[in-house]
């Protein structure tokens, strides 16, 4: 998890002052939300969010259970990938390689406050190394992306 966390702050930022605060550092191409919300609360308005965006759940994972299993303690942490079919049949299409990083995935990480932040690698960002194959298409794809998943952000967080 330590690794984990260093890669993320190596990373850089999107929100100054959000992640200012946050463990998670300032990764580029990120967006970092702190919310007042503890991690439970922010995973269920997550889902709904998600589903309230016709966007599917494709993954969900988080190190925190499993490393407790082993008597280890680490903040609260969960992943979940997020997609869908129509953006995967037109991202194959434009540039077949980019598929590899899908589905985009949100994170939800515990502070030491007991609140929870919710982090983002903007599609954009996520799919830019595929620009020069994907051209228009795959460039028109990622922003249709960002904007549904600020969407979800705001949903999921309040702001």
């Amino acid at each position: 998890m330590r690794t984990l966390i260093i890669l993320l702050i190596a990373l850089a930022p999107a929100s100054a002052a959000a992640a200012a605060q946050s463990t998670l550092g300032h990764p580029d191409g990120w967006s970092v939300h702190m919310t007042g919300k503890n991690s439970a609360a922010l995973l269920s308005d997550l889902k709904s969010a998600i589903a309230s965006e016709k966007m599917g759940l494709v993954t969900e994972a988080g190190p925190t259970e499993a490393a407790a299993q082993r008597g280890e303690t680490i903040p609260g942490n969960r992943v979940l990938g997020v997609f869908r079919n129509d953006f995967a049949v037109t991202i194959i299409r434009a540039a077949p390689a980019a598929m590899i990083e899908a589905p985009i995935r949100f994170m939800i990480m515990e502070e030491p406050d007991g609140t929870a932040t919710l982090a983002y690698k903007r599609p954009s960002a996520v799919f830019a190394p595929y620009e020069a194959t994907g051209g228009e298409t795959l460039a028109r794809a990622a922003s249709d992306l960002d904007t549904i998943f600020a969407a979800i952000t705001e949903k999921a967080v309040g702001e």
